[in-house]
């Protein structure tokens, strides 16, 4: 049985004016504190709210009520905000 010939295609190379340009920038990696300062923030976050729980209310701020839950939330969110940066 003869063997089929193989297709040769042409390599796609886009029009220069519709090409996106890509940036020196995009492809820089991300600086050493970013991921750390990330965890960070929610290793404390975390520990605030378990704190917060295990109190009754009364630690880490007793005048604050449950704005510390507000606070331990927002410092996890905040890590999602750094994270989203991670390259």
């Amino acid at each position: 049985m003869p063997k089929s010939r193989v297709r040769q295609k042409k390599v796609y190379t886009p029009p220069a004016d519709i090409a996106p340009r890509v940036s020196a920038i995009s492809k820089r990696p991300s600086p050493t504190w970013l991921p750390v300062s990330a965890v960070a923030l929610i290793f404390v976050g975390i520990a605030w709210l378990v704190t917060f729980y295990l109190s009754t209310g009364v630690y880490p701020v007793l005048a604050w009520g449950y704005w510390n839950l507000a606070i331990g939330f927002g410092a996890m969110v905040a890590a999602l905000a750094l994270l989203a940066r991670w390259r």
